[in-house]
């Protein structure tokens, strides 16, 4: 059965690929050559993602967060991405709710409106008041949607085994890379995933010293009526930021201000997500971020989350100085160092594109640098150069696009590198000291402490050899080889003539003194034998083209 409807949907997708003029894919999935991949055009691409349904939607998606992977122009068209999926009728929606509840709804809902207020491509949101009075968001799974992702992952791992015999897919390793796209759908599939990170969110947005915690707020998350196919959040009054009315409520100061301050806000709090925290909304576009009546700000759905490790997060730190500086040669070590390549601190080529991408920046002040589509631009160089980027940045460079895109709407004005310069400082002062100054110091005493118990033995031990005359120094010089050659060569060349010199000498002056037959017959063999060296000389010296 599975079978039959593998191969049912297999026909489907060939008919969608062929429709929008992809012949390529054709060949692959009937089993034909597999030749250098033929990629849709952009747009074209877009298509055929929406025409295959959800799974392949929330696919596109997770593609727009690789620019490492794919051009700006592929990224961009993914980026704007939106399932056209019809709403399921409520009926089914109901009998999800029942069974997870376990309990009838009356017992736990007043209401619940029946038509959702948004329909995605993995679930829907249906608007509730609790028996207490309290509105909540019920984010409910499309039912039947688990079968189609199952059906659909066997299908992508069957089409990227096809592209893993070509050089585009041994060069990308397209078989993981479909793994792990597969199993990040799969993980959005239980939202008792997306309520934890709601929560984690909440959590570390509540500690800062960058701005008033007060000021942004995460919506609660009702764990106990929330599953695996249901996540029950708390209902935030308000509308999407670049709808809002910023009069209200009604404050002494002036919209401008009022909206310089929500700018500042959002980009601090992601700033400390990327930063400091390691953990961000991976999505902040605009419909994710809410002016709430009472003046607040709020971000939602925090299903796509990125992290970031320490040791990246202090490369990112210094990649941000890098390019405020314009440094194209700091960019290039710090890109390899983000690759965790084998190859040099930087190569010319990568420096020679980091310099031809920074050019174009030196005449501008820092609130004219879209700095998004500078670590876009950062990525695309990497690719281009053959370097492997962790998946996490592709992420990182999203988050930062969808927040710097929202922020320039809402606030053209914007200036993202201005507002990061006062929290530099701090940056810094937590990589050198680290989130407690306490530990870190005993840290560095123990390494002292190690290092004043060792040194004394090891001075001794080198003052005995340098004393003793044992000691001995090992020195490596690379690419010195041809440097030998050469000067073996020239002191070859230099003993030889003064060997010919000699026997023109020597025979010189054996004729001079000649008074038996023998000594003529030595002097004529030395000059015969000083010829031929001279002549075997000179052909060498012109023979190595450096006779002047």
């Amino acid at each position: 059965m599975f079978a039959l409807t593998y191969a049912t949907r297999q026909k489907e997708i060939i008919d969608v690929v062929l429709r929008n003029g992809w012949d390529y894919m054709r060949g692959l999935l009937t089993g034909g050559s597999a030749d250098e991949p033929q990629i849709p055009t952009p747009e074209a691409l877009r298509k055929i993602l929406v025409e295959l349904g959800p799974f392949y939607v929330k696919l596109g998606q997770l593609l727009s967060t690789r620019p490492d992977l794919l051009p700006p122009q592929y990224i961009e068209a993914l980026s704007a991405l939106q399932a056209q999926v019809p709403p399921v009728s409520w009926a089914a929606i109901e009998t999800v709710i029942k069974e997870e509840l376990h309990y009838p709804i009356e017992d736990v809902f007043q209401v619940i409106n029946p038509e959702p207020v948004a329909a995605g491509s993995i679930g829907q949101i249906h608007r509730a008041t609790l028996l207490n009075g309290e509105e909540v968001a019920i984010k409910v799974l499309r039912p039947g949607i688990d079968k189609i992702v199952a059906q659909d992952s066997a299908l992508i791992r069957g089409i990227a085994e096809l592209v893993a015999m070509t050089e585009f897919g041994r060069t990308y390793n397209i078989v993981n890379l479909a793994d792990d796209f597969t199993k990040a759908v799969k993980a959005e599939l239980d939202f008792r995933q997306e309520g934890l990170f709601t929560e984690e969110l909440g959590k570390n947005l509540a500690k800062t010293r960058w701005f008033d915690p007060q000021q942004l707020v995460i919506p609660k998350v009702y764990w106990e009526l929330s599953s695996s196919k249901i996540l029950v959040l708390e209902w935030l009054y308000g509308e999407q930021l670049l709808d809002a009315d910023l009069s209200e409520p009604k404050t002494l100061k002036t919209i401008e201000e009022r909206r310089q301050e929500i700018t500042s806000l959002l980009l601090r709090a992601f700033f400390q997500q990327y930063y400091i925290d390691g953990f961000f909304h991976a999505d902040p576009h605009p419909g994710n971020i809410f002016y709430l009546k009472d003046g607040r700000v709020a971000i939602l759905d925090c299903g796509m989350i990125g992290r970031l490790d320490p040791r990246t997060q202090q490369i990112l730190t210094e990649m941000l100085l890098a390019i405020v500086d314009l440094d194209a040669q700091r960019c290039s070590q710090l890109t390899v160092k983000l690759s965790d390549s084998a190859q040099p601190a930087s190569t010319p080529q990568l420096e020679m594109d980091f310099e031809r991408m920074l050019r174009k920046y030196y005449n501008l002040n820092l609130a004219q640098i879209n700095f998004s589509e500078v670590v876009y631009e950062m990525l695309q160089i990497a690719r281009n150069n053959k370097l492997t980027l962790p998946g996490n940045l592709g992420l990182y460079a999203k988050s930062l696009a969808n927040l710097e895109g929202a922020g320039r709407k809402f606030n053209p004005k914007i200036n993202l590198l201005e507002e990061v310069k006062p929290l530099m400082t701090d940056l810094f002062e937590r990589q050198l000291i680290g989130i407690t100054p306490l530990q870190s110091s005993l840290r560095t005493i123990l390494d002292l402490k190690s290092i004043s118990l060792k040194s004394p033995r090891q001075i001794d031990v080198f003052l005995d050899r340098l004393t003793s005359d044992t000691l001995q120094w090992n020195v490596r010089l690379q690419d010195l080889d041809p440097l030998r050659r050469t000067l073996e060569k020239s002191v070859n060349r230099l003993a030889f003539s003064i060997v010919i010199g000699s026997l023109t000498i020597g025979a010189a002056i054996i004729s001079t003194k000649t008074s038996t037959t023998h000594l003529v017959i030595i002097s004529d063999i030395l000059f015969t034998v000083a010829s031929f060296l001279g002549l075997g000389l000179i052909i060498s010296i012109m023979r190595s083209g450096r006779l002047n």
